[in-house]
């Protein structure tokens, strides 16, 4: 795996800083003593097996769950005791859309408007980035998956956050579709992101920095091309 360059602007100023970041369940830790820091602007991979962490690290940084040990900062605010003043600023693609299924696609994005204070026509013209205008006001609970997933991106990057958390973004979506969101909540965007894929190489691409998460762990902190073959095969094993 070769080394490259990042071609996203990066500043010295770290958007998410974590240290000795723990959070159980029950007896099952879900996390174990992780720290990371990524600069703002850059793209954080979380790469590992199903259960090694990765979406208990992402509902953490959006402030959903509490970790119970660690410090985490999180553009520049202190979680979870400042989580009120990041939550506006955060973006979240998760494994459930965060749409009402009686809604509209139309409806969903003028009511998380209206929230962030944000004027209407940013929802249609995300609706037009998508191509989605056709279908925006048919109930979600009526629509294909794929459609879901594009209106679950317009959603989250409705209010132009500063920071993205992307889990598996691209998700039930067609190649078509990737190239549609890709300007939103792809390096083009030049937000700083945090991503989990379920292609490795994929995400590696995307990536300024790598996370590995083994059993709750950080097997492996660095550079995309510090992540050697042996040490990706390692983290799914």
């Amino acid at each position: 795996m070769s080394s490259r360059r990042c071609s996203a602007r990066v500043d010295d100023q770290p958007a998410i800083e974590l240290h000795g970041l723990t959070r159980h369940f029950g007896e099952r830790t879900a996390l174990r003593q992780v720290s990371v820091r990524v600069p703002a602007g850059a793209t954080l991979a979380v790469l590992g097996r199903n259960g090694a962490g990765k979406s208990t690290l992402l509902r953490i940084l959006a402030t959903l769950l509490r970790p119970h040990a660690g410090e985490i900062s999180v553009l520049g605010e202190s979680l979870p005791r400042r989580a009120f003043a990041v939550r506006g600023q955060l973006g979240l693609l998760a494994h459930e859309p965060l749409l009402y299924s009686d809604l509209s696609g139309r409806e969903n994005l003028r009511y998380h408007a209206r929230l962030h204070r944000v004027g209407l026509e940013r929802v249609e013209q995300l609706l037009a980035a998508v191509g989605m205008e056709r279908r925006a006001e048919e109930p979600v609970r009526t629509l294909s998956r794929g459609m879901v997933q594009r209106l679950a991106v317009c959603r989250a990057v409705l209010h132009e956050p500063k920071l993205l958390l992307l889990d598996e973004p691209k998700a039930n979506l067609d190649p078509a579709a990737s190239e549609l969101v890709e300007p939103l909540i792809g390096r083009p965007a030049g937000r700083t992101r945090v991503l989990t894929s379920h292609d490795p190489q994929a995400a590696l691409a995307e990536a300024d920095l790598v996370l590995g998460l083994k059993d709750g762990r950080a097997a492996f902190v660095g550079a995309p091309g510090e992540l050697s073959a042996d040490k990706l095969a390692e983290l799914y094993a």
